[in-house]
């Protein structure tokens, strides 16, 4: 399992990335309804404003009644909630994911903000609802994430209960959520325990660190979901390997000097790993559209050619067609004159034929005379 501390010893960074990058980092803050990512949130704003470092807050639930941290730019001010519910006839989680797709036909106008606010603005916080779902399973949801990794420096952070994740399965179903979260996003990734104010997260490291350990607090509980737990435990061994988790206290601000080196840490793992990734894919696509043009332009080409061809061949077929007299076209001299006397074949053949009956009628009178000139 990775620490806040180790990545960035392993990056050899001079100064702090969130004083040396000229963008600023996006911070997308994901959790279950009540796992305290809003009052994680406000104190992280507070404690930032405190350093001088005064961070760009955006709000995306557009359901909450009230925020409780000074925001930049709120979704409440583009989408009412409740018009929404209203227009589209929709219940809690439709309305919020409908307001949410409303608001992403706009978020170019959020990303021209945060590109004015980039010389004065180190991090830019994102607050998501508290329905964790319809923000990372929605279309919105990536289009905000896609387009954000795309432009800045992007981490996701996933805040856990702690209190509640003192139960192996409790805890393995969190972590289940955030590798799923993990492989959808697939930006650096950062586990918050959040509430260590009330019980320390230690426990869930050595879990992460130790299977042996994981599996005796497994054991101490009876219930069905024992045994699969436990099965996931050795499938979640990788994850854990490349996970960075940190503690944080909502409540007292404990943990926050640790989180920011988590997010050092992250920046790095953006610009090493994620930022060659996605030039790599943009290259492909690029290739892709390519290959599909030429494809579409020799198509083309082909089409026309044998269009040209067959053009020609029926031009070349109309002319023999038309010089044809049975179609009406021209002629020759001999042809005028054959059309003169079109009753000429049929003459003949009548009048070779009367000849020969005459010269048969002749030659049988002849018999005749002969025949009567000879004696009795």
């Amino acid at each position: 399992m990775a620490t806040a501390e180790d990545p960035v010893k392993k990056a050899e960074i001079d100064q702090p990335l969130l004083e040396r990058h000229k963008k600023p980092v996006c911070l997308i803050v994901l959790g279950m309804a009540g796992s305290g990512k809003t009052t994680f949130v406000q104190q992280l704003t507070g404690l930032l404003h405190m350093k001088k470092k005064a961070p760009y807050v955006i709000n995306l639930d557009p359901a909450c009644r009230e925020v409780p941290y000074p925001v930049n730019i709120d979704i409440r001010d583009t989408v009412n909630y409740k018009e929404v519910m209203k227009q589209y006839s929709l219940g809690p989680n439709g309305g919020i994911v409908t307001s949410l797709n409303l608001f992403a036909t706009k978020f170019d106008q959020v990303i021209k903000l945060i590109q004015k606010k980039s010389e004065n603005t180190e991090i830019a916080i994102f607050d998501t609802p508290g329905q964790i779902e319809v923000f990372t399973w929605s279309a919105s949801g990536s289009i905000i994430s896609e387009t954000l990794g795309a432009l800045f420096p992007t981490v996701v952070v996933y805040v856990i209960d702690t209190v509640r994740s003192v139960s192996p399965v409790t805890f393995m179903s969190n972590m289940l959520y955030a590798c799923s979260i993990l492989y959808k996003l697939r930006l650096p990734f950062i586990i918050v325990m959040n509430k260590i104010d009330v019980v320390s997260h230690k426990f869930a490291l050595e879990w992460m660190k130790d299977f042996e350990m994981f599996e005796e607090a497994v054991e101490r509980d009876k219930s069905h979901h024992a045994n699969l737990s436990r099965s996931l435990s050795l499938t979640l061994d990788e994850f854990y390997k490349d996970i960075t988790t940190v503690g944080f206290s909502a409540v007292t601000g404990e943990g926050f000097e640790e989180f920011l080196a988590a997010v050092d840490a992250a920046v790095v793992e953006y610009e090493t790993e994620y930022c060659p990734e996605h030039d790599r894919l943009l290259k492909l696509q690029a290739e892709a559209r390519t290959k599909d043009k030429d494809r579409q332009k020799k198509k083309f080409q082909h089409d026309f050619d044998n269009d040209v061809q067959a053009q020609s061949v029926s031009s070349a077929t109309s002319e023999i067609l038309l010089r044809n007299r049975a179609i009406g076209g021209e002629s020759s001299s001999d042809d005028e004159e054959h059309e003169g006397r079109p009753g000429d074949d049929d003459d003949e053949e009548d009048r070779v034929g009367q000849k020969s009956f005459h010269n048969f009628l002749e030659e049988q009178k002849k018999k005749q005379q002969s025949k009567s000139n000879k004696p009795s």
